[in-house]
């Protein structure tokens, strides 16, 4: 690893209002949407989904399965946006690149011993490099929580720093795995560490922790964001992951990162929705605009 370039009193810290925090996520979601907002924000939202299989018995099967979804979300609205990105293990890169990359649509892998992040820095370097040599546009990479919890930060740091460098030109999302950082300061804290090792974005949740994204975390993280855009000028990503499963609730968080970062924020290049489930309530709310009636879930693509 290369030298450090860590320093405490450069990473920014603040005591977080819990209550407040609540107070304005309810109030994001009191707001009332209009019906054609509501469908510019269903579309929106659908073209913000990393659609991810990230199982155990994962096969090239279930691969090819989930990059057909993602390039074909319904038959009958050929207008619809596509997803994002589509996030599978670093050994199905190169399938997924081959079925995805002619409609635009990223690869993103999971690295650095996920979801765990418990393994030596070299093999999660090496990871790294593999599946970005595989094709992989985007790296999601888990923090050490062992590591935050004994306060060794500057080692969080410089692990961070070095899978960026080891990304090259591939996006690096930080997995902060919030459901284990214990408090909404903790997760600020850790939020300014991963921004300023070089995270393009920070993210919740691997997906395999409860608690995984809630409103008020994301909220947190969208501070801390913003912040270090007032201090430098410097756009950063987000990406809640886990337990948004429902239109009305992706509504509500599309809301708060308008209200908290701007419109800027609001492309899939700043803000992306780690929810695989989500699409097919999408794409149902979406039918139900078009057609005025709800179609069965039997309509529509398992992942």
């Amino acid at each position: 690893m290369a030298k450090s370039t860590f320093s405490l009193s450069n990473i920014r810290r603040k005591a977080i209002d819990q209550v407040g925090v609540e107070e304005r996520c309810a109030r994001f979601q009191s707001r009332s949407i209009k019906t054609d907002a509501k469908k510019q924000g269903l579309k929106m939202a659908l073209n913000m989904i990393d659609l991810t299989t990230l199982e155990g018995k994962d096969t090239e099967g279930k691969v090819r399965q989930l990059c057909h979804k993602a390039a074909h979300l319904h038959h009958s609205l050929p207008d619809l946006p596509h997803v994002a990105a589509v996030c599978v293990y670093p050994t199905f890169v190169k399938l997924a690149k081959s079925l995805v990359a002619h409609k635009g649509i990223k690869v993103a892998s999971v690295s650095t011993a996920f979801p765990s992040g418990q393994s030596f820095l070299k093999y999660k370097l090496d990871e790294t490099k593999e599946a970005v040599a595989e094709g992989a546009d985007e790296i999601d990479m888990v923090i050490s929580r062992g590591r935050f919890h004994q306060g060794d930060y500057a080692y969080v740091f410089d692990e961070i720093s070095a899978v960026k460098e080891a990304c090259g030109k591939a996006r690096l999302k930080v997995i902060l795995e919030t459901g284990e950082l214990g408090n909404l300061d903790a997760v600020y804290f850790a939020s300014q560490i991963a921004i300023s090792a070089g995270a393009d974005f920070i993210k919740t949740s691997t997906g395999k922790i409860s608690p995984a994204a809630t409103l008020p975390v994301t909220l947190v993280m969208l501070e801390a964001i913003r912040d270090h855009y007032h201090a430098t000028g410097k756009m950063v990503g987000m990406k809640p992951a886990g337990g948004i499963s429902n239109s009305k609730l992706a509504l509500h968080y599309l809301i708060m990162v308008k209200e908290t970062l701007g419109e800027a924020w609001l492309t899939n290049e700043w803000f992306r929705f780690g929810a695989s489930s989500l699409a097919n309530d999408l794409l149902k709310q979406l039918v139900k605009q078009e057609t005025g009636i709800y179609q069965s879930a039997n309509y529509f693509a398992l992942d």
